[in-house]
C-alpha cells in the first residue's frame, strides 16, 4: 500500500476554469488539518518549459528557488502553501519527450520500439510519484493542464489511469473541474456540458471521484442529483464553485462545501482535525474590510493581459491587506512613448515592470523620469531597474544615448551590458541567471531598512546588468547602488538619495510574496503610497 496519497485535478468543457485555484484551496485545507502536501502542474504542450513563451501566448513565467521557468501555476501554490516548488512540480510534454528520447538514444531501451504506452506513459508516471518518494508528502496533487477531449492531454490521462490501477484502493483519487453554464435567456443553469466531460472522461478509463462545479448561481439539490446519477458520483461529492470576488475566498467557500472532508473520507485519511485557518482568515479579513484605496501604475508592455504580471498584482494585494488598503492598479501602456501627464497625476505608487527587448522601453525610461522628478514613490523590477538606471544616466550624468547593450549594441554609453557569463550563450532557454542569489545590503542603506537585515536571497531571471564602469558616476550624484552579489560583484539594488521612496532591484521580489508573509520590498512600497496619498 502507498505511504503516499495522489490527487489528480482534470478540467472539462471550458479552459480557464481555474484548476490550480482550486488545487491550491484544497491543499490549503489540507495542509491546515496538518498534512503534508505540494501540489504538482503537468502541462501538455511541447516546449520544455515557459521560459521562452511570449507572456500574450502563457501569461507569466514563474521561477522557483531553484531556477525553474515554470508556468504561473506554481506561484498560486506557494502563495497559498508557503512553501517552496522545484523543478519537479511541473512538467511539459516537452520534457517528457526529451527525457524518453534521450533514454532511447542511450539504448536504455534495448532496442525495443519506443511508444507512448509504455514508455511516454511511464515515464509521466515517474515524474508524478517524485514527489512522494521518501515519504517526503503526505499528500500530493497533480493538476493536469488542458481540458478533457484535447488531443495534447491524451498520455497524462492515460498516465493517471495506470497509475490508479497500480496504487490500489483508497490511495489516489480524481477531481474533475467543470462549468455549469447559465443560459439567460432560458434562465436555467445547464448540466449537458459536464454530464459529456465526465463522459468523455470515462471513455479513457477514469471515473471521477468528485466534480467541483464552476458557477455563476447557486446549484440547487435537483441539479446536484441530477449531477450525482448522470456522472456517477454521490451527491456530497458535487462540489459548487461559485465565482468569488477574490481567489483567497476560495479555500474558505471549499471548506464550507466539504472538498476537504470528501477528499480525505475517500482517501481513507483521518478527519478528525479542525482546520487551523487563523492566519488566512487573518489576511482574508484584512483584505475584505480595507477601505482606503491607493492607484498604484504599472508601466508594462503587456497590459492587454494581466496574467503577465500575476505574481505582482498579487503581491500587491498582499501588502495593501497588511497596509489596510485596496490597491487599485492603473494599467500604462509603455510602449506609448509620451504619456498624458493626467494619468501619472491620479498615482499613489509608479511600478516599472520587467520584460524583454527593446519595444516599449522609452515609454518606462519616461514613466521614470517622472516618478524621480515629481517624487512619487517608485519600484523597478528588473528591467524597471535597468530603466531607471538609464534614465538617471541621460538625465542626471548628462550621458546623451546612455543605454542597455540589450536595446542598442552600439550605445555610446552602455550602462546596462550582457553578463560576462552570457556572452558565449546561443541557446535561449533556460540559461539566464535563474533562481535564488545572495545579496548584501550595505548597513544603513534604504534596503537595509526595508529587509531588517543586510543578508538576504531573492530569485532572478536576467541576462543584463549594470554596467560596473559607471557604478561610482551614478553613486557620486545620488544613485546608490546599495546591494551586490559579492560572488559575482554584480549590482542587485538601487535606491536614490532625496527621494520619498525609490528602489530599484535587479531580482523579482513578487516571487516571493504569499498570504502569510508578504514580502518586505512590496510592503514598504504600499506603505509609502498610502504615506504620499495622504500628502498629496
Amino acid at each position: 500500500m502507498a505511504d503516499t496519497k495522489y490527487i489528480f485535478v482534470t478540467g472539462g468543457v471550458s479552459s480557464s476554469l481555474g484548476k490550480g485555484i482550486i488545487a491550491a484551496s484544497l491543499a490549503k485545507l489540507l495542509q491546515a488539518r496538518g498534512y503534508k502536501v505540494t501540489i504538482q502542474k503537468l502541462d501538455p504542450y511541447i516546449n520544455i518549459d515557459p521560459g521562452t513563451l511570449n507572456p500574450y501566448e502563457h501569461g507569466e513565467c514563474f521561477v522557483t528557488e531553484d531556477g525553474a521557468e515554470t508556468d504561473l501555476d506554481l506561484g498560486h501554490y506557494e502563495r497559498f502553501l508557503n512553501v517552496n516548488t522545484s523543478q519537479a512540480n511541473n512538467v511539459t510534454t516537452g520534457r517528457i519527450y526529451q527525457s524518453v528520447i534521450d533514454k532511447e538514444r542511450r539504448g536504455d531501451f534495448l532496442g525495443k520500439t519506443v511508444q507512448v504506452i509504455p514508455h511516454i506513459t511511464n515515464e509521466i508516471k515517474e515524474r508524478i510519484q517524485i514527489l512522494g518518494q521518501d515519504n517526503s508528502y503526505d499528500i500530493v496533487i497533480t493538476e493536469i493542464g488542458g481540458t478533457v477531449g484535447d488531443i495534447e492531454s491524451l498520455p497524462y490521462i492515460e498516465a493517471v489511469r495506470q497509475l490508479k490501477w497500480e496504487l490500489g484502493d483508497h490511495n489516489s483519487l480524481v477531481i474533475h473541474l467543470t462549468l455549469i453554464p447559465y443560459l439567460s435567456a432560458a434562465k436555467e443553469l445547464k448540466t449537458k456540458p459536464t454530464q459529456h466531460s465526465v463522459k468523455t472522461l470515462m471513455e479513457s478509463g477514469i471515473s471521477p471521484e468528485i466534480l467541483v462545479c464552476r458557477t455563476e448561481h447557486q446549484i440547487n439539490d435537483d441539479i446536484r442529483n441530477k449531477l450525482a446519477l448522470f456522472c456517477n458520483v454521490k451527491k456530497e461529492a458535487v462540489i459548487q464553485s461559485i465565482d468569488a470576488e477574490s481567489i483567497y475566498y476560495v479555500p474558505t467557500l471549499m471548506a464550507e462545501q466539504g472538498l476537504d472532508t470528501i477528499t480525505l473520507k475517500k482517501l481513507n485519511l483521518e478527519d478528525n482535525i479542525v482546520p487551523n485557518l487563523d492566519k488566512w482568515n487573518f489576511f482574508v479579513d484584512k483584505l475584505k474590510n480595507a477601505t482606503e484605496e491607493l492607484s498604484i501604475g504599472l508601466v508594462g508592455k503587456y497590459v492587454d493581459l494581466q496574467d503577465s504580471y500575476k505574481s505582482i498584482l498579487e503581491s500587491f494585494i498582499h501588502a495593501g491587506a497588511y497596509n489596510d488598503v485596496k490597491v487599485k492598479v492603473v494599467w500604462i501602456n509603455s510602449e506609448k512613448k509620451k504619456h498624458n501627464e493626467t494619468i501619472f497625476h491620479q498615482l499613489d505608487g509608479l511600478l516599472v515592470a520587467p520584460g524583454f527587448g527593446e519595444r516599449g522601453i522609452e515609454g518606462k525610461i519616461n514613466a521614470v523620469n517622472y516618478a524621480r522628478t515629481h517624487k512619487i514613490p517608485f519600484l523597478g523590477i528588473c528591467l524597471g531597474l535597468q530603466m531607471a538606471v538609464i534614465e538617471f544616466s541621460r538625465n542626471v550624468l548628462g550621458l546623451e544615448g546612455a543605454n542597455s547593450t540589450e536595446m542598442n549594441p552600439k550605445t555610446p554609453h552602455p550602462v546596462i551590458g550582457l553578463m560576462e557569463n552570457q556572452k558565449d550563450i546561443q541557446q535561449m532557454g533556460g540559461t539566464m541567471r535563474l533562481g535564488a542569489w545572495d545579496c548584501e545590503l550595505q548597513p544603513g542603506s534604504k534596503l537595509a531598512e526595508i529587509y531588517g537585515t543586510t543578508q538576504i536571497s531573492e530569485r532572478h531571471r536576467h541576462r543584463h546588468e549594470i554596467n560596473n564602469k559607471y557604478v561610482s558616476d551614478l553613486e557620486s550624484h545620488g544613485l546608490i547602488c546599495s546591494g551586490k552579489n559579492l560572488q559575482t560583484g554584480l549590482v542587485e539594488t538601487i535606491e536614490l538619495e532625496d527621494h520619498p521612496w525609490f528602489v530599484g532591484v535587479q531580482f523579482h521580489p513578487e516571487y516571493k510574496s504569499t498570504v502569510a508573509t508578504p514580502h518586505p520590498l512590496f510592503l514598504s512600497f504600499i506603505k509609502a503610497a498610502k504615506k504620499h496619498s495622504h500628502q498629496s
